[in-house]
């Protein structure tokens, strides 16, 4: 489990050099995937590694400030999925890979429909996974608020997932960090409805899965159908029983895995 150098990155400002620690497993066309706002550890994707492996190689980059890669300071910038897409670009680039299947999930899915707007011919497919529209997350601002205030009230088998990812310590520092931009985000919202995309979200010509837990709490009514609405090559497949990541959840998994593998391409 190799670690990846980048000279410098914009996820990671003041840093240089950034060293990014990634896993890699199967074979086959190569597969990006990128984690949510809480790092890899806690929504790993074994079972689709499983799976899928003798079709994909799959690539699963620690973001600058998650897990064993460098470690950032200070509050998120609010546009830190452009950020966290350009650094992602970088780690392609220093692979050698010019091409690849995107598969994001939450903030990742952000990231991922970010790299396919700013390079599509880059990207083969985008799996697009509790996707966030909406910069103000007003069903949900409570909960980051709390997060950001004192991530000790997490549940304790959240809390051990989390030091395992990322430290004993440095857990905390991720949760706040990422629950706090999101409320700061909320609050410099203009309007509701307001999108993380510039209106630009419609621009995105690569063929992409919308794939959603019908019970995700982080979701506002109507989000992911006016997000699927604005992407004309985009398809939508809601998951009946998943929640925030039904690529984990016991419930969820085996139709989440069906759904994927329609829309995954065959092995070259």
């Amino acid at each position: 489990m190799p670690f990846l150098e980048l000279t410098e990155s914009p996820h990671a400002p003041g840093l240089s050099p950034v060293k990014i620690y990634y896993r890699e497993s199967g074979s086959g066309t190569p597969l990006l995937f990128l984690h949510g706002g809480w790092g890899y550890g806690y929504y790993p994707i074994d079972s689709q590694i499983e799976e899928f492996g003798g079709r994909f190689r799959f690539l699963i980059p620690d973001r600058s400030g998650y897990g064993r890669s460098s470690r950032v300071t200070g509050k998120i910038p609010l546009d830190f999925h452009r950020r966290a897409a350009m650094e992602m670009t970088a780690f392609l680039d220093a692979l050698g890979i010019g091409r690849c299947i995107l598969w994001g999930h939450s903030d990742g899915a952000v990231i991922a429909a970010m790299m396919g707007l700013a390079a599509p011919e880059r990207c083969e497919r985008i799996v697009l996974e509790a996707f966030h529209f909406y910069r103000g997350k007003e069903g949900s601002r409570s909960f980051f608020a709390r997060a950001a205030a004192n991530p000790m009230e997490l549940g304790e088998g959240t809390r051990k997932k989390l030091a395992a990812d990322h430290g004993e310590t440095h857990w905390q520092d991720v949760v706040r960090r990422n629950s706090d931009v999101w409320v700061r985000m909320g609050e410099r919202s203009e309007r509701p409805g307001e999108d993380l995309f510039a209106g630009r979200l419609g621009e995105l010509s690569v063929p992409a899965l919308f794939v959603h837990g019908r019970l995700d709490p982080r979701t506002e009514p109507g989000e992911i159908e006016r997000a699927h609405e604005d992407v004309p090559a985009s398809t939508l497949r809601m998951i009946e029983n998943g929640k925030h990541c039904p690529h984990s959840e016991e419930a969820a998994v085996r139709e989440f895995n069906t759904v994927l593998g329609e829309f995954l391409p065959a092995r070259n």
